[in-house]
C-alpha cells in the first residue's frame, strides 16, 4: 500500500507532465508555424496526440501508486461513487493544480514571449461564434466520454490490465481533442486549463472548463457506477 504522500507526489508529477507536454505542444505549434515563414506546425492532429499519448503513458505509469486520475473531473467522478473520500478528493485536486502551474510558469520560462503570448501558453479558448452554454456542454460531453471509458478500462477493469486500459484511455482522450480542438480547444481536464491560465493571466470563459468537465465526469461515474459496475453489483 502507497501513503497518502506518495500518491500525491504521483498525481501532481503525472498531471505536471501531461499539462507541460500538452500546452507545451500548442506553443510548440505557433513557434513552427512562424519559424522562417515556412507556416509548417504539429497541426491538430499533432496536438491531439502529444495530449492524449501523455496522459496514457503517464495514468499508465502513476495507476499502481495513485490510480493514475491526472484530472480533477477523473477524481471527481471516483468521490461521486464512493470511491475515494472527500478528503482524498480535496487533496488530489489541489494536487493536480499545482502539477499544472508548475507546468505553466516553466513553460513561461522556457518558450519565447512571442510564441507564448500568441497562443497564451495553450490555454484554451471558445472558437468565435460558439457561447458559454453550448462550449460547457461540449467539454461535458467529451469529458464524460473519457470518464465512462476510464471507469471500463482502469477503475473497473475486467479482464483488461489497468495499465493497459490507461494507454486505450490516451487513444480515445486523442480521438476526443480532434472532435473538441475546433471549438473549445477540448481541455476536458479543469488542470490542463488553470495551469497556462494562472501563468498566462489568460482567464477568457474560463469557468466553462471547470463546469463542463466536473459536471460530465460526475455524470459518467454516477451513470457507470450505477448500471454496469461490477464493483456495485457484487460481480467482480
Amino acid at each position: 500500500m502507497y501513503s497518502l504522500p506518495q500518491k500525491l507526489a504521483a498525481e501532481f508529477v503525472g498531471t505536471f507532465a501531461v499539462v507541460f507536454v500538452s500546452a507545451g505542444a500548442i506553443c510548440a505549434d505557433q513557434f513552427l508555424r512562424t519559424l522562417g515563414g515556412t507556416g509548417a506546425g504539429l497541426g491538430p492532429l499533432g496536438i491531439a496526440l502529444a495530449y492524449g499519448l501523455s496522459f496514457g503513458v503517464l495514468a499508465a505509469a502513476t495507476m499502481p501508486i495513485s490510480g493514475g486520475h491526472l484530472n480533477p473531473a477523473v477524481t471527481v467522478g471516483h468521490w461521486v461513487t464512493r470511491r475515494v473520500g472527500l478528503f482524498d478528493m480535496l487533496t488530489y485536486i489541489v494536487t493536480q493544480l499545482a502539477g499544472a502551474v508548475l507546468a505553466g510558469y516553466l513553460l513561461r520560462a522556457l518558450v519565447p514571449e512571442d510564441t507564448w503570448q500568441a497562443v497564451a501558453l495553450g490555454t484554451p479558448n471558445l472558437a468565435t461564434g460558439l457561447t458559454r452554454g453550448p462550449g460547457m456542454l461540449l467539454e461535458g460531453i467529451l469529458t464524460a466520454i473519457l470518464v465512462f471509458a476510464i471507469f471500463g478500462v482502469t477503475t473497473d477493469s475486467s479482464g483488461v490490465r489497468p495499465q493497459i486500459g490507461a494507454l486505450i484511455a490516451g487513444l480515445l482522450l486523442t480521438a476526443l481533442v480532434l472532435v473538441g480542438w475546433p471549438f473549445t480547444g477540448a481541455a476536458l481536464n479543469p488542470a490542463r486549463v488553470f495551469g497556462p491560465a494562472l501563468a498566462s493571466r489568460h482567464w477568457a470563459n474560463h469557468g466553462v472548463y471547470w463546469v463542463g468537465p466536473l459536471a460530465g465526469g460526475a455524470a459518467a461515474a454516477a451513470i457507470y457506477d450505477a448500471v454496469l459496475s461490477a464493483h456495485r453489483s457484487g460481480q467482480s
